[in-house]
């Protein structure tokens, strides 16, 4: 049944979903890598597409920016549209010197300050863990493709532009050891956590905090190809 955000039925969207933040990284993955693919869903321009990968059906779908965001359409697809598996594709920045510009982060798991997880389910915590068979498949995947692939903790943040002096919660990088940074994963992994479904996230880097180098939009749009390869071998 479709929702306020999503207009698709049941039967247009795949049991297993690639979801970038950017809906045109969306569109970009749908043309690029599906066949015989269709559009699903253009409510608020967040795109959806389904189609096929190597004959199985695979549904991209944009998540927008923020824990919010990603908070609605994950849920949706997995309460209301029985969605078994999401993997978040996206960017990062790195907080590793190991981990440089377009460099793969596979997540293990997810820190964040948010209020997000306790203000949907009454979680407490500050860390949750993705899918440990997802995981494994893209790290899986990964050597399959000879693509090196890091695996690390992600700091999910509610903010993107921090007033002088603030910045990400030093506690949680003292309690875990963050890789990189974004703005989703905590969020998705929660949903999956009380939906009973399957989450993870594989990230590229544009980023660092180490330098001032990043990746242009248009890179980020189509330039992550490793990324979108590994998922896509894994979903």
């Amino acid at each position: 049944m479709p929702t306020p955000h999503n207009t698709a039925s049941k039967e247009q969207i795949a049991k297993k979903v690639l979801m970038p933040g950017d809906p045109l990284r969306a569109k970009f993955i749908a043309e690029e890598y599906l066949e015989e693919v269709e559009q699903v869903n253009q409510v608020r321009n967040m795109l959806a597409y389904t189609g096929k990968y190597k004959g199985k059906d695979v549904t991209v779908m944009g998540s927008g920016m923020g824990m919010p965001s990603i908070g609605i359409y994950s849920y949706e697809l997995f309460q209301f549209y029985d969605v078994d598996a999401i993997i978040r594709v996206g960017s990062a920045i790195s907080y590793s010197r190991e981990i440089g510009l377009f460099d793969v982060v596979i997540g293990s798991g997810a820190c964040s300050e948010s209020s997000f997880a306790f203000n949907q389910g009454g979680f407490e915590g500050d860390f949750i863990v993705p899918d440990t068979g997802l995981v494994q498949g893209l790290k899986q995947s990964a050597k399959k493709l000879g693509i090196q692939a890091y695996e690390g903790v992600i700091h999910s943040s509610d903010v993107f532009y921090y007033q002088p002096g603030c910045g990400a919660n030093d506690t949680l990088f003292q309690k875990y050891p963050v890789a990189c940074g974004e703005m989703e994963s905590f969020a998705l992994f929660h949903n999956a956590a009380v939906t009973g479904k399957r989450a993870a996230t594989i990230l590229t880097i544009s980023d660092t905090a180490f330098s001032k180098e990043e990746v242009p939009p248009e890179g980020r749009q189509n330039g992550f190809h490793n990324m979108m390869k590994i998922a896509l071998e894994t979903i």
